[in-house]
């Protein structure tokens, strides 16, 4: 099995050491032939505007959709669940726009106010993984279609349909690979 992880910026080398963790191949993507032969995608955090930027630069944006569109499963981490959302407030940057989800870029706070908290996610259960918030955008709704499967004081931190799923969290940032395992089952 091999998972394709965005790399044009953002912090892309840790998903694909995570990867390494759950037994994958993980290789970079960074021009829309790189999609053929992959199982899943990872789109990073890192900066979205720049993310979406070098995404229409390099063509990637449409290739991802189509893509998606034929079923390939898809993991968005912070950056990455903005680029996704259909949705986002006070911006027009490019996106995907693959998830009924409204987002809010950086509604955590600034980088001095990143955090790291406890969150349970129900699939996966207990423990709860420590979730780490850089700059995280905050997802403000999710459609009737998309479900919640973890929260953070009554938030949507990670939600799913479908393959697709989107966390507001760095997942890469700790030992815990339980999440980046629970999306390789949905690329299963």
């Amino acid at each position: 099995m091999k998972i394709g992880v965005l790399a044009l910026q953002g912090d892309f080398a840790e998903h694909l050491k995570m990867l390494e963790t759950v037994g994958v191949e993980g290789v970079r993507v960074r021009l829309p032939e790189d999609l053929e032969g992959i199982n899943g995608l990872i789109i990073p955090g890192g900066e979205s505007t720049t993310l979406g930027t070098l995404g229409v630069r390099y063509r990637l944006l449409d290739a991802i959709k189509g893509k998606a569109e034929e079923g390939l499963p898809i993991f968005g981490t912070c950056a990455g669940a903005i680029l996704m959302a259909t949705t986002v407030v006070d911006s027009d940057q490019p996106r995907l726009g693959l998830l009924d989800i409204v987002v809010n870029r950086n509604a955590y706070g600034r980088q001095k106010d990143s955090f790291e908290a406890p969150v349970m996610i129900r699939p996966i259960g207990p423990p709860p993984i420590t979730a780490v918030f850089i700059r995280a955008p905050v997802i403000q709704s999710v459609g009737a279609d998309v479900e919640v499967l973890a929260t953070l004081d009554d938030q949507p931190v990670l939600v799913k349909k479908g393959g697709l799923l989107a966390a507001t969290f760095h997942p890469e940032l700790t030992d815990d690979n339980r999440v980046h395992r629970f999306f390789v089952d949905l690329c299963q």
